[in-house]
């Protein structure tokens, strides 16, 4: 990796302050997240592309809310959208989403089951 690639690619290193574009674009993706059909939607993209129709029936929801919350999850930039025929396939934008959601889903399971959190 190049510098200026390395540059684009880091992180604020623990007890650096976090620049405020960092933290709205942050906030920004937790809000879409703390929507209960659009973790769900998200949810079922970790195993890969799906339809609007497969991510209804995961979601439990009707194909047209499904495809509202998806497009303000592909605004917002946590998933991408391709056409397949007159179809639409969505996945993850990322494997940095993908580790949020596996890593809030399991502090959920750890809240729920009352064991300890991890060092």
């Amino acid at each position: 990796m190049d510098p200026i690639d390395q540059a684009a690619h880091r992180h604020a290193a623990p007890g650096e302050p976090l620049a405020d574009a960092q933290v709205g674009t942050a906030v920004a993706a937790l809000a879409m997240l703390a929507e209960p059909t659009r973790l769900r939607l998200l949810w079922a993209l970790r195993e890969g592309e799906l339809g609007v129709t497969a991510l209804a029936e995961a979601a439990g929801c009707s194909p047209t809310a499904a495809s509202q919350h998806l497009s303000k999850l592909r605004i917002s930039g946590l998933v991408d959208q391709r056409a397949q025929g007159r179809a639409r396939l969505y996945r993850l934008r990322g494997a940095h989403l993908r580790r949020l959601l596996d890593e809030v889903v399991a502090h959920a399971d750890h809240t729920l089951r009352g064991l300890p959190p991890h060092a």
